[in-house]
């Protein structure tokens, strides 16, 4: 890797390929058209998510994914879902459903976390996903929230992080990665960010002390279970007047970076949604949010914006306004994440295993536990 204002590749094409590690991308369909195909071979992005919209049950899951891991770059494509709970649940009636978060952490039992959370992460791994958008470290904090709410885990920051503890460790020792997710916190908004941008006023005392604690907790832990950390799409005006958390360098860079300790991978939450698209266009909003901090710009439906973001952020380059050093520090801390995986995944022979098992009598009576500790009724889905 390079450092300073040195050439990240030694020629424009592997520059571009480079830079589209830093992206993750959605689509339409149950399997790659020739389109998409040819996009991924000219500018191959660094993962997919994958939506309902791609998945029917799981022989064809496995069939996507291997045909995901087929394009020839030297790392492969990380393989990501929202598979949370309840109403975010993406995957097909065959795997194991369990509720929303909110039943383990009215169960407040860390060990009850840790089975629900290898039970998720052995039927992904199964079906070749690597990463998993979940848990939310948001508090319920505000009843009104019309995106969290059942969501979270609770609303004492102490707990929340145990239980995401749980959750995390045991996804990571069961083939998966995890991610904690809407930093600095969505859980006292009022306004829905995939339709606009909503406002946190609170002072630095209490986002510190309140909704980043979860975040501080999990990032200093000596077994260092945050891998990875999703932006939100709010706010803050006490940490940034101007801009919210995915595209401010104070609240990426200044607070997750410098204050928090953390030095995982970044990733942002979809760059296609109102809080985000109501201001920015799409090649402007990558642009900020890579300058701000993010390691992983996410585009979850439109595929064909790839191109002009790769192309935006390598003009970027040329001209000097974003440094080598910074393209390559997040291209080093995603192929060390990759390889990380790489090392984790199960092999062929307990992947078959585990594909036997999605869905069992034993799953599905660790879900039925939890489901004993539901006490709300299911919102909106995300």
């Amino acid at each position: 890797m390079s450092k300073g204002n040195q050439p990240l590749a030694k020629n424009v094409e592997d520059l571009k390929t480079a830079l589209g590690q830093l992206f993750i991308v959605g689509f339409d369909g149950t399997e790659l058209s020739r389109d998409l195909r040819d996009l991924f071979r000219h500018y191959p992005p660094g993962g997919v998510i994958l939506f309902k919209r791609n998945l029917e049950d799981p022989d064809q899951i496995h069939r996507l994914t291997r045909e995901l891991r087929e394009p020839g770059t030297p790392l492969p494509m990380l393989v990501c879902i929202d598979q949370e709970g309840g109403r975010v649940w993406r995957l097909p009636p065959a795997f194991t459903f369990f509720p929303e978060a909110q039943a383990l952490g009215n169960a407040e039992a860390d060990s009850l976390a840790h089975s629900a959370a290898k039970v998720i992460a052995e039927e992904l791994a199964a079906v070749g996903i690597h990463c998993n958008f979940a848990p939310v470290l948001d508090l319920h904090t505000n009843p009104k929230n019309p995106v969290i709410g059942d969501r979270s885990f609770g609303s004492d920051p102490v707990a929340v992080a145990a239980l995401a503890r749980s959750v995390l460790l045991s996804f990571r020792a069961h083939g998966i990665a995890g991610c904690g997710k809407h930093f600095p916190g969505h859980g006292d908004t009022d306004l829905d960010s995939h339709e606009t941008l909503p406002t946190v006023s609170m002072d630095r005392k209490r986002l510190s002390s309140v909704e980043m604690a979860p975040y501080r907790i999990l990032a200093r832990d000596a077994r260092r279970p945050l891998e990875l950390v999703m932006t939100a799409h709010v706010r803050y005006p006490e940490l940034d007047p101007k801009r919210p958390a995915t595209l401010s360098r104070r609240i990426l860079r200044g607070a997750l970076r410098g204050q928090i300790g953390f030095d995982g991978l970044i990733v942002t939450d979809d760059l296609e949604m109102g809080a985000i698209t109501e201001t920015y266009g799409p090649d402007e909003a990558a642009l900020l949010a890579f300058r701000a901090g993010a390691d992983l710009l996410m585009f979850c439906h439109t595929p064909s914006l790839l191109p002009v973001c790769i192309e935006t952020l390598y003009r970027s380059l040329k001209r000097g306004e974003t440094s080598y050093g910074r393209v390559s520090r997040s291209l080093s801390r995603i192929e060390r994440f990759k390889k990380r995986l790489r090392y984790r995944l199960p092999d062929t022979s307990a992947r078959s295993v585990l594909f036997r098992r999605i869905g069992c009598a034993e799953h599905q009576r660790i879900a039925e536990h939890v489901g004993t500790f539901r006490t709300t009724t299911a919102t909106t889905a995300t």
